[in-house]
């Protein structure tokens, strides 16, 4: 063989391979090559010259580079058909070549030839038509080349601004820094053509910082006379819409630049920001590629913060990860046109190998907060997002789609549809890419198309290889797929945090459904486009597929099944399987998807039972489930779709165990009949243990043969047998072998048998054992019949990679094997990778073993021969047997050694020290090596818990450091888990879990517990968090809440890893929705207020992730201390970080104040508020005014007291520091700090009392179905009652927390550093804004007067009221949103357009989600409202209606409600002038009496002024001094739903029905006899009141009484008349506290 100059991976001389040769062997003596090699042409079967044909003797690269001087003929007519094959044809045209393989041959494969000339022109132009190279990819030759030619011209200034930019951006000083900055041309003679592409990157990230900072200036929030910063410089508005605003200096040369480089107009494209901004540390490291994020550094950050970091990072390593690919591609285009099948085979492999390394690049972006430099937040992330946004509404998006490896990879596959929102920003992208990109992408788009001759070439080993690609780039557990699942955990937490959309407006949350879930829908439109020409088109989810048959795309066989230790039972087997021709490689660590068959035994009992016996070959009409999977048969077998027969669906059906949907399934079908059905649909655990063909055994005998033959028809088409029986879904097993060859022609599994006993109702007093399903099959008993098993029938198999359970790519990291039984079948595949090129690998590699006996130690010959070797260590646990084996270090070599029984846990504690080492990253003193778990839940629990203990014996004080040693190595992802499924039934007697009490378990406070609901079952994932690979964001996020929809659409339901790790952390069943026969009212308002519960929570868990960020805690919110860690964001360098920390703040804390908290306050409650009151006011008796609580003034009346403006003139001023030219923050930073803390604190607490009112509500459903009332219309009353006045308590709760909020000033000069600079910089700072001679003036214009009459302040609101302020809130909402497809420009203009206010996506979706529901509700209850108005009882439009009340209210002397406020509107008062003539009787008993107005409060909450003189509703006597001082929000009613029902019965009324007489008015409860303290089992409680209904006129009861006087009447008790007493009707007057 001839030698290599060097390796084109590693670039080491001499020829030699860095993944190394075969112990004992050279490359050249080898059979085959090392495996993983990214050179795959040179680490083929054989030497070079076999692997390309080359002859003996010949130089070979001389030869490789002329191969292509071949005359055309022998290129394209070496293989002419026979004469008698020509003599068949009757096209002889045929045998000639087209005019394109001429061409093509004439002038060389079309995307070689682009790359080729790229690599010539390119650097000597500067590479200005792209990075294009063989070696490097689409990736810089030389990172260090561009910069260092700028860094040496005039454009110098623009690269050190840049390098000092995190700094200006922490003080403050961005937009002053860029217009100091001379103009420097960008012009050849200034610029050379070698500084191009630093020069786009620094100018485009220059402008693209300064419009941020112009956007976000300390304005855009609340603001109080804010002033526009104006550079005095010239600018560039000249020179397009995307430089207007921009100073000149760097304006100009962004432009020229850009021309220079061929961009029509200047813009940023991703890959600038990322792949073009990037450092490598060592330039010799190649393996396996160079950009990788532990290699590289970003050169230029703007905010200097680890999250942007590390996200341009983990980019740049996804882009980079590809750098091999476009060789690979050119190859296997080159291949295609000489029809070398066998080299297009080995180019294919290797683009394979690619591709399914890129996914790795992913998890270099890290959620986890312990992650370390890998770890983005996500909240944090939002920052880069808004800064990376475009320059103008023309401007392409700075869209990961820009990334070359999609567009390729597209065009390589053949992408025939665009039609999704993705895939056509992706072709209007393709257009703004670089000319060589360009040119590449045409180049195997248009010529030769690898997929086409695949087909032609009906080579199933092409085809197979060809699958694999697919599935590798855009499948559910490739690149694609896991790029879909780490954007959705991305986006839903950066949605509820102030992410609106992605930059190329995927996610609007102007959709039907939350933003990240438009995003993640998005997403899998554009992957079914890519699958569509393999698998047709797909009617399911991508996510959907993932745990099903969908996975298994290669038919194989069972070629044995052996013995792996001496068990005689054979309980573990290693099961071979054919994998030849079927183009099916594999990694160590890979898993094979199995589709099980059915026993025969199981199929005869179903088809004995049900009389198939004699219909096996009948075909059968399919459902849509089995008509797909039949389809996919067909796709496998690269046939036509076959018709399933009856036992094809006994035999791939799922028949065990039992599940409560198939066991409902029998019961309905037999109508209740079966008394066997009955007691399996009674078992207390589900799934039951057995099998359906046990069930219709017994079934068949106890049930009456009529129902039977009706259930089970067989002179029909046998539909129902599809419908009964599922399609089974694959199991899963890890892949035991390694194999250095091409394409392996077996593939090796190590399947433990699982048994269970069949359950009494089938077994009876019988002792019977039943095996799995999979691992029957598989591994069937000795016992079995030869006969009942097959070994020829073809079963369908698939490959899919674990991303979490990889071998590291150094080979020098040490690893650690935890395993317990057949846990052990991935790490025989690990050892054999990492011990066949030993020469290269010096980590350690040490396996601890669980098993219960001697005879069940698996591989023990293959393991002592790695032992004696010295290659490996192996330590033994026999939890059964006292026979132990012992590892001796000094003769490497196991030694038989007497000693007592132990598990896995007991074997990790005695070997602390090293394993301890091991655990430990290298930062913390320790190897940092790599640990595996496998085995099933209970060896991941005992491991775990061996290993704590460990840690805590050998470096750690307490248990909790272990955890957190622990939780980093998991972070850093250096702890694997393959824990895989072990049939475990679940409770079902256990008392259900309420949503109030998942609510409330949100785990954001240090030390509580977090809950997530998921498909009924509540789970307490609270030690789960830190280990999930997704990071513990995406968990925080969701709890508290039912999360199934997230949990299906990460495709965690069809994972039997994640559902096996669940069963360790369940809690109990959810409490379902209760039944509320007959009154829809209640399961409509039931819906309303978990809608809103859920609201609550979301918003609370949200707000978290700055909260704890702003109070300087830790993302895991260890500690409440505002100041600790707060180096990260409110200091750099010792100075105050303005950009970061005092910028967050003010936007986190604008968020709150200008959206009123919307999400909980806004359109959600106003449609509870429209509902209830609607629900009361019918319910009132005719001709009566039902009084309601005035929530929604009270809302609006808090929001503009003088309190809130007080605190949002405090905010305002925070945003003046943003933008604070004269540093006059530095003489507030810790009046900021702590504002900033109790400020973030305030904003928990009002969260959790909201959240505690809601779960009270919440409540209150299960105890209204529980009392004992007369109809469910007085539950409907009495609940809507209890709910309103629970929503007035929110009300009240948003007014308290203003006045805290008040008493907090930034002010504080006593607690600063210089107090005397401090309180200097304030009168200065007065002086100059001219208040400081004008304090008697009020300096906020708008402001709500300070006097509110006790009428308005205490009264009531009738139900017009209550409408005019819902209509008002749709008129004011969002216009409604055009549903219709839009095109792509009109995208981009919706892109560019401002958001008015700065509300996050959630937040926007959930209102214009609740608006939409009011209305709908408006139009559907438009009859009765109109009767229970006062407006004109006409037909009339919902326009006319509001123009009505309008009218109405400029009669009454109300002032126009304002239309900009959302969630509620500022107080109106009730005149009694201009109505008198409508004045009702409640209004006229309202009226002034004696001079003095009666006080008809009806809330249980006095107002702060009231509460001066009185007494609240809790007992509490509230403070005479001023309203700021000592300030308590009410308490949550300790008093259970079911008691306030039952108290509540009493005091309301029923509507009449029929000719029944209408009861008289409920009572008033407004006196304070009703808000006194009441005492229930020991605990103070409140009690609840109603409003009171004004008496009829005495004329129209006298009427009433005369026409129903047969009807009974009511009683008069102590309590009604101790209500009527209080309603004031024989009381004098109360006196009104003054509120001045």
């Amino acid at each position: 063989m001839i030698p290599m100059q060097s390796c084109p991976v590693s670039g080491s001389a001499g020829g030699h391979c860095p993944a190394g040769s075969v112990a004992g062997q050279s490359r050249s003596s080898s059979r085959i090559g090392p495996r993983g090699c990214t050179f795959s042409g040179f680490t083929q079967p054989g030497d070079i010259h076999a692997a390309f044909d080359i002859p003996r003797g010949v130089d070979a690269e001389e030869w490789l580079r002329l191969r292509e001087r071949k005359s055309i003929n022998d290129v394209l007519y070496a293989n002419i058909p026979s004469v008698q094959e020509i003599s068949g044809l009757k096209d002889l045209d045929a045998l000639n070549a087209a005019e394109h393989d001429l061409l093509a041959v004439a002038l060389g494969a079309p995307a070689r030839q682009v790359m080729i000339r790229a690599e010539d022109i390119g650097p000597l132009t500067g590479w200005k038509d792209g990075y294009l190279s063989a070696e490097h990819g689409f990736c810089p030759p030389d990172y260090n080349d561009s910069p260092g030619a700028l860094s040496n011209s005039p454009g110098r200034i623009w690269t050190d601004l840049c390098d000092r930019m995190p700094g200006c951006v922490a003080r403050g000083r961005v937009r002053e820094s860029i217009a100091a900055l001379p103009i420097v041309q960008g012009t050849e003679e200034v610029i050379p053509d070698r500084a191009l592409w630093a020069a786009i990157v620094v100018l485009g990230m220059l402008c693209s910082i300064y419009r941020y900072e112009d956007k976000h200036d300390g304005s855009e929030g609340v603001t109080v006379n804010a002033s526009k910063y104006k550079p005095s410089c010239e600018m560039g508005d000249d020179l397009g819409d995307e430089l207007v605003g921009i100073p000149r200096s760097i304006a100009l040369p962004f432009f020229q630049i850009s021309r220079r480089m061929g961009r029509s107009i200047p813009h940023l494209t991703f890959v600038d920001q990322t792949s073009y901004n990037m450092k490598i540390k060592d330039s010799s490291s190649t393996f396996p590629y160079v950009g990788r994020f532990d290699n590289m550094e970003s050169r230029w950050p703007m905010f200097g913060e680890q999250s942007e970091m590390a996200f341009q990072k983990g980019c740049a390593d996804t882009s980079a990860s590809f750098q091999h690919g476009p060789d690979a591609i050119a190859s296997c285009q080159e291949h295609v046109m000489n029809r070398n099948v066998e080299g297009l085979l080995r180019e294919m492999v290797r683009l394979k190998e690619i591709l399914e390394r890129m996914p790795n690049a992913f998890h270099s972006i890290n959620p986890n907060p312990n992650s370390g430099e890998n770890y983005v937040s996500a909240h944090r992330w939002v920052r880069w997002a808004k800064f990376s946004a475009p320059l103008s509404k023309r401007c392409p998006a700075s869209s990961g789609l820009q990334f070359p490896p999609f567009l390729v990879m597209d065009a390589f596959l053949g992408r025939k549809k665009y039609d999704s929102f993705l895939g056509a920003e992706g072709l209007h992208l393709r257009a703004w890419l670089p000319s060589n990109l360009r040119a590449f992408i045409a180049a195997i788009e248009y010529h030769y198309r690898i997929p086409e001759f695949v087909k032609q070439s009906g080579d199933p080993r092409l085809m197979g290889v060809l699958d694999g690609i697919v599935e590798a780039y855009t499948g559910e557990r490739g690149f694609m797929g896991t790029h879909r699942y780490k954007v959705f955990g991305l986006l839903e937490v950066a949605g509820k945090t102030g992410r609106s959309e992605t930059n190329g407006m995927s996610g609007a949350p102007d959709a039907n459904s939350r933003p990240w879930e438009e995003t993640h829908k998005q997403f899998s439109a554009a992957m079914k486009e890519r699958l569509e020409p393999f698998r047709g088109s797909i009617s399911v989810e991508p996510h959907e597929m993932r745990g099903t048959f969908e996975e298994c795309r290669y038919k194989s066989r069972v070629l044995s099944r052996s013995f792996v230790n001496t068990d005689p039972a054979r309980s573990i087997a290693m099961v071979t399987l054919d994998i030849q021709n079927t183009g099916i490689t594999f990694q160590p660590g890979d898993r094979l998807a199995v589709m099980p068959l059915n026993t025969w035994t199981e199929c005869a009992k179903v088809a004995a039972a049900l009389g198939l016996v004699d219909y096996l070959d009948v075909k059968v009409t399919l459902n849509t489930k089995w008509q797909r999977f039949a389809q996919h048969l067909g796709s496998v077998s690269r046939t036509e779709p076959q018709e399933l027969t009856v036992k094809d669906i006994l035999r791939r059906g799922h028949l065990a165990p039992i599940t409560k949907e198939l066991a409902l399934k029998i019961h309905d079908m037999l109508r209740a009949s079966s008394n066997t059905v009955l007691q399996v649909l009674a078992t207390e655990e589900w799934p039951v243990r057995g099998s359906l063909g046990d069930l219709l055994q017994a079934a068949v005998a106890d049930t009456n043969p009529h129902i039977w033959d009706r259930a089970f028809d067989l002179a029909g088409d046998l539909s129902w047998l599809a419908d009964m029986i599922p399609v089974e879904i694959p199991r899963t097993y890890s892949i035991s072998n390694y194999s250095q060859e091409l394409l392996p022609s077996t593939v090796d599994l190590t399947v433990s048998r699982a048994e269970f006993k069949l359950c009494t109702t089938f077994a009876g007093n019988s002792d019977v054992t039943c095996a799995g399903v999979g691992s029957g099959f598989l591994n069937p008993p000795l016992s079995s019949s030869p006969e009942l098993i097959e070994t020829d029938e073809d079963i369908l198999i698939g490959v899919s990679r674990p991303l979490n359970f990889q071998l590291p790519l150094d080979p020098a990291a040490p690893c650690a094997f935890f395993a317990g039984g057949s846990g052990i079948a991935p790490f025989r595949s690990f050892w054999q990778a990492r011990l066949t090129s030993r020469d290269n690998a010096t980590g350690r590699d040490l396996l601890y073993f669980g098993v219960q006996s001697r005879e069940k130690f698996c591989y023990e010959d293959e393991l002592r021969d790695y032992v004696d070797a010295g290659l490996m260590e192996v330590h033994l646990a026999f939890s059964r047997d006292s026979r132990g084996l012992v590892y001796d270090r000094r003769t490497n070599s196991l030694v038989e050694r007497e000693m007592p029984p132990r598990y896995i846990d007991a074997l990790i504690v005695e070997q602390s020290t090293a394993i301890s080492e091991l655990v430990m990253s290298k930062k913390q003193g320790g190897f940092g090596g790599y640990l595996y778990v496998c085995g099933s839940v209970a060896v991941f629990d005992s491991v775990m818990n061996g290993i704590r203990k460990a840690i805590y014996n050998h470096c750690s004080a307490t248990m909790e450091t272990s955890d957190m040693i622990i939780s980093k190595a998991f972070a850093e992802r250096r702890f694997m888990l393959d824990v895989f499924m072990t049939p475990k039934p679940l409770p079902c007697n256990l008392p259900t879990i309420p949503l109030s009490q998942l609510a409330r378990h949100t785990g954001h406070r240090p030390g509580s517990r977090m809950w997530i609901g998921v498909h009924g079952s509540a789970y307490d994932v609270t030690d789960f968090s830190p280990m999930h690979p997704g990071g513990n964001l995406i968990i925080k996020s969701n709890a508290g809440v039912d999360c199934s929809r997230s949990f299906d659409s990460l495709a965690h339901t069809n994972n039997s890893e994640v559902n096996s790790l669940l069963t360790k952390y369940f809690v109990g069943q959810l409490t379902p929705k209760p039944d509320f026969p007959g009154c829809p009212e209640l399961g409509s308002l039931y819906d309303l207020w978990a809608d809103y519960l859920r609201a609550t929570v979301e918003t609370l868990v949200a707000h978290q992730f700055e909260m704890h960020e702003i109070m300087g805690a830790n993302d895991d919110g260890t500690s409440d201390k505002f100041f600790r860690g707060a180096g990260d964001v409110w200091s750099r360098e010792h100075l105050m970080n303005i950009g970061l920390g005092v910028r967050t703040f003010y936007q986190y804390q604008s968020r709150l104040l200008q959206g009123g908290f919307a999400a909980l306050f806004g359109p959600k409650l106003q449609g509870l508020v429209l509902k209830l009151s609607f629900t009361l006011a019918d319910a009132a008796p005719g001709g009566a005014e039902m009084r309601l609580p005035d929530v929604l003034n009270m809302i609006a009346r808090a929001k503009t007291s003088p309190d809130a403006i007080a605190t949002s003139q405090e905010v305002a001023l925070i945003g003046q520091f943003v933008s604070d030219n004269n540093s006059n923050v530095r003489f507030a930073e810790r009046g900021i700090f702590k504002y900033a803390a109790k400020t973030v604190e305030l904003d928990i607490e009002l969260l959790e009392d909201i959240r505690e009112e809601a779960c009270h509500g919440m409540d209150a459903f299960g105890s209204v179905m529980a009392m004992d009332a007369q109809s469910d219309e007085q539950r409907v009353n009495v609940l809507a009652t209890f709910l309103l006045q629970t929503l007035e308590r929110m009300a009240k709760r948003l007014e308290v927390f203003y006045a805290k909020l008040a008493q907090n000033k930034i002010y504080q000069p006593e607690i600063e550093h210089n107090p005397a600079r401090t309180r200097w910089s304030l009168v200065r700072r007065k002086i100059r804004d001219g208040s400081f001679f004008v304090l008697t003036q009020e300096t906020v214009l708008g402001a709500a007067p300070a006097y509110v009459s006790a009428q308005n302040r205490t009264g009531g609101v009738d139900f017009d009221g209550v409408m005019s302020r819902i209509q008002a809130s749709i008129r004011s909402a969002a216009p409604a949103v055009d549903m219709a497809p839009r095109t792509l420009t009109a995208m981009h203009l919706a892109r560019a357009a401002a958001p008015t206010a700065e509300t996050n996506a959630m937040a926007t979706y959930e209102n214009n989600s609740a608006v939409r529901a009011m209305s709908t509700f408006i139009d559907a209850n438009r009859r009765s409202i109109r009767r229970l108005s006062k407006m004109p009882p006409v037909p009339m439009s919902f326009e006319q209606l509001q123009a009505a009340v309008e009218r109405q209210e400029r009669l009454a002397g109300r002032p126009p409600t304002p239309p900009s406020s959302i969630s509620g509107q500022r107080p109106q008062r009730h005149v009694a002038e201009g109505r008198s003539h409508s004045a009702t009787s409640l209004e006229r008993m309202m009226a002034p009496q004696n001079g003095r107005a009666l006080n008809t409060r009806m809330s249980p909450f006095p107002s702060i002024a009231e509460a001066r003189t009185s007494t609240n509703a809790f007992g509490i006597a509230a403070a005479a001094h001023h309203h700021h001082q000592g300030i308590r929000s009410p308490p949550t009613p300790p008093l259970d739903a079911a008691a306030a029902m039952t108290a509540m019965m009493g005091k309301l009324n029923t509507r009449a029905r029929g000719n029944s007489i209408p009861p008289s008015p409920a009572l008033s409860a407004a006196s304070s006899t009703s808000d006194r303290v009441v005492m229930a089992r020991g605990r103070p409680t409140r009690s609840m009141s109603t409003r009171s209904v004004p008496p009829l006129p005495q004329q129209q009861q006298q009427q009433q009484q005369t026409h129903y006087a047969h009807e009974k009447k009511l009683s008069t008790t102590s309590l009604r008349a101790f209500k009527l007493g209080s309603a004031g009707l024989d009381r004098p007057a109360a006196k009104v506290a003054p509120t001045f």
